[in-house]
């Protein structure tokens, strides 16, 4: 049976990306940000995921104001790397697995969450920068990824409650999938930050710290915050949140830390990342 094995949360700043593509990881400014992603690279390694299950946001590179799902599923066979302005990143194609997203979709569909169902797109920096921090630059990404896209751009997102409940949902789904796959879910976007606006620069450490801690063991506090407390208290962009919240839904009653980094700054936000694994 397909099992998920790890849960992996991580911001997904696109200016990470660039560092990573011109090989300025090493330089002063980047070396602290990119450091708390070397346990992460080893790991990885050595865990050799079968397949990510990605949540992330598109930033108006598959969808725009003419469609805006609420949670679509990339089922397609290979998603590659979109062009944001400046040329698609230098990153290998994405490759999915069309058997399990397509299971996945039908498992939550029939458990009634409505999904969009998505069979070409280009996938922005919202999943290839993880992909970037955890695998580094491989000429071919060392597993298959699942693409799945959440609305945290334009009113309203979905709730913390919804997304946390989707992760279960997803759990079910993969475990009953009869392919012996190991599978992570990762959750990726935030930590506090505010692009725009008289508190454009917002960093709320503090906040984004306790919201770090409450990942952690059995407590599900962290589903029950309300949009007005994410944009309160981490700024207009904190609420990508709650695309962590779908990784640690599908994670289960406990869960138990293996690895945590918070650095400020990068660009003009704060990036986090933890690792974690469902306690049996």
């Amino acid at each position: 049976m397909a099992r998920i094995t790890a849960g992996v949360a991580s911001s997904h700043i696109p200016a990470l990306g660039v560092a990573s593509d011109f090989d300025k990881t090493q330089e002063e400014y980047w070396r602290p940000a990119f450091a708390g992603f070397e346990w992460t690279k080893a790991w990885e390694a050595a865990q050799k995921p079968d397949v990510v299950i990605l949540v992330y946001n598109d930033h108006a590179s598959a969808f725009d104001m003419k469609i805006i799902p609420t949670f679509a599923i990339g089922c397609g066979e290979e998603f590659k790397p979109a062009d944001e302005g400046w040329g698609p990143r230098p990153v290998p194609v994405v490759e999915g697995h069309p058997d399990l997203a397509w299971h996945i979709a039908q498992s939550c569909i029939l458990d009634e969450f409505d999904m969009t169902i998505i069979n070409e797109m280009d996938v922005d920096h919202g999943l290839t920068v993880p992909l970037s921090m955890m695998f580094g630059k491989p000429a071919k990404w060392p597993c298959k990824v699942i693409p799945l896209a959440v609305n945290v751009v334009t009113y309203p997102p979905p709730s913390g409650n919804r997304c946390w409940a989707l992760g279960e949902a997803i759990a079910r789904a993969v475990a009953s999938h009869e392919e012996d796959l190991n599978v992570q879910i990762w959750g990726t976007g935030g930590m506090s930050h505010q692009l725009q606006g008289t508190r454009a620069g917002l960093i709320n450490a503090e906040w984004d710290n306790r919201f770090l801690d409450r990942l952690v063991g059995t407590t599900d506090e962290l589903r029950h915050i309300p949009h007005i407390e994410y944009l309160r208290e981490t700024g207009s962009e904190g609420i990508e949140l709650v695309m962590w919240l779908i990784m640690r839904g599908a994670l289960g009653r406990e869960t138990r830390q293996l690895h945590r980094h918070y650095h400020v700054p990068a660009s003009n936000t704060a990036v986090g990342h933890i690792v974690l694994e469902p306690v049996s």
